[in-house]
């Protein structure tokens, strides 16, 4: 806390400018403006050009975006806490991609992938087993110690494993809320898909939680955020990565449930016959005129 004092440049708070995410937030606002305005009345055949739901969400991913690579998380996560590394990650791997995913218009999908070849990749990725393998593979390797000892201490490698994580994030969500409508898979498979998602993560959230020594060197240092030593640091980061994105998930889970495969369950199961509207004057007086008479 001294030292902290008498040099600022010690301070984890410092102010520290980063105009390449700057760049980045303002060259997608720029990008996404310019489809809607431009693009969008002339390709956008029978649908909207953009809805609320779509612009509500594309804010949502720009906010999220910016907050989690941008002074302070960005510094804190690259510099003191891992755990704040981990939350980091959560955010570009479980709320930006669906958001992103929600916020094009199917009509801006089509104009940029097309039907051509780029078309067939980007469904192959989109393929629930190939998807979850990818994503899941890569939230393996991004817990690797070397693998992240370096990437902390070199922005481009820290960059790179960042767009790694969110584009097979949004690959690993295409079959749950792709804009093309073809990627979807049923709201059965999506529980069963989601559910899978949350397991594999567990795996190196256990080996941080339990894990006795400090797992990642670069975080071993004198300086200590909100007095949190290495081994907490580690435990809470292992909780985020277990809890964090589970809790998410199961919660889609549920919701998809109630919202979609519960729906007129009671009716289906219900014991009571179903009410039934009562018959009309003129449906009475159809009835009687075309039935016959009793013959003697």
């Amino acid at each position: 806390m001294f030292a902290e004092a008498a040099n600022p440049l010690l301070s984890p708070w410092r102010f520290q400018a980063h105009p390449e995410i700057w760049l980045l937030i303002a060259f997608l606002i720029g990008a996404y403006t310019y489809a809607v305005k431009v693009i969008g009345p002339q390709a956008a055949v029978g649908e909207p050009v953009l809805t609320r739901k779509n612009l509500m969400a594309f804010i949502g991913a720009i906010g999220l975006l910016w907050f989690s690579t941008d002074w302070p998380m960005h510094d804190i996560s690259e510099e003191y806490l891992y755990s704040v590394h981990m939350f980091q990650h959560m955010v570009l791997a479980y709320f930006v991609p669906p958001l992103v995913l929600l916020a094009i218009p199917q009509w801006l999908f089509r104009a940029v992938i097309g039907e051509g070849q780029a078309y067939k990749f980007v469904r192959f990725l989109s393929k629930p087993i190939i998807a979850g393998l990818l994503f899941n593979v890569v939230v393996m390797i991004t817990h690797i110690p070397g693998l992240v000892n370096r990437s902390a201490e070199s922005s481009p490698l820290h960059y790179a494993m960042h767009i790694l994580v969110v584009t097979t994030a949004l690959c690993m969500w295409s079959p749950i809320c792709s804009p093309a409508k073809e990627f979807h898979i049923g709201y059965a498979g999506k529980t069963i898909y989601l559910f899978l998602m949350s397991v594999v993560p567990t795996v190196p959230a256990a080996w941080l939680t339990f894990a006795e020594d400090s797992v990642y060197k670069h975080y071993n240092i004198p300086i200590r955020v909100w007095g949190l030593s290495v081994e907490t640091d580690q435990q809470l980061a292992g909780a985020v990565m277990k809890t964090g994105g589970s809790i998410f998930l199961w919660a889609i889970v549920i919701f998809i449930f109630f919202k979609r495969l519960a729906k007129g369950f009671y009716k289906d199961q219900s014991y009571l016959p179903e009410e039934e509207a009562p018959l009309t004057f003129s449906e009475v007086e159809k009835a009687f005129s075309q039935s016959k008479p009793p013959q003697e």
